[in-house]
């Protein structure tokens, strides 16, 4: 708003418009994104997402899991965001271990739900 020099009044009607034309969107947060042509996102929860790594690295029971860090860069995310989704992982028993210095290790291959 400061950069246009425009009222959050106005960028609220500019972003209700283009939501109209379906090129932004609203997320959590009071924030807007803009949808690009073409481009799926996967609209899935985090700790979702984080649980198809286990899948489609073919990671075993027992295998390393990848750091925070590395999961935070590969869904363009900060890494507290990232540790509340393996926090909800291990929670759920898919992963084991965590925590500060310790590597985590898959506990579980989650079981995927065929949709009908």
């Amino acid at each position: 708003m400061s950069d246009h020099e425009v009222s959050r009044g106005v960028a609220l009607r500019a972003y209700a418009v283009l939501r109209q034309e379906g090129v932004a969107e609203p997320v959590p947060g009071g924030r807007w994104r803009v949808v690009r042509a073409g481009v799926q996102v996967d609209r899935r929860p985090l700790h979702e997402r984080i649980a198809d790594v286990i899948t489609a690295d073919g990671l075993a029971v027992g295998e390393a899991f990848p750091s925070a860090s590395a999961l935070a860069e590969r869904f363009g995310v900060s890494r507290p965001t990232v540790t509340r989704a393996l926090e909800k992982l291990e929670t759920a028993g898919v992963l084991a271990g965590g925590g500060q210095g310790k590597v985590r290790t898959v506990r579980a291959v989650p079981a995927r739900e065929g949709h009908s």
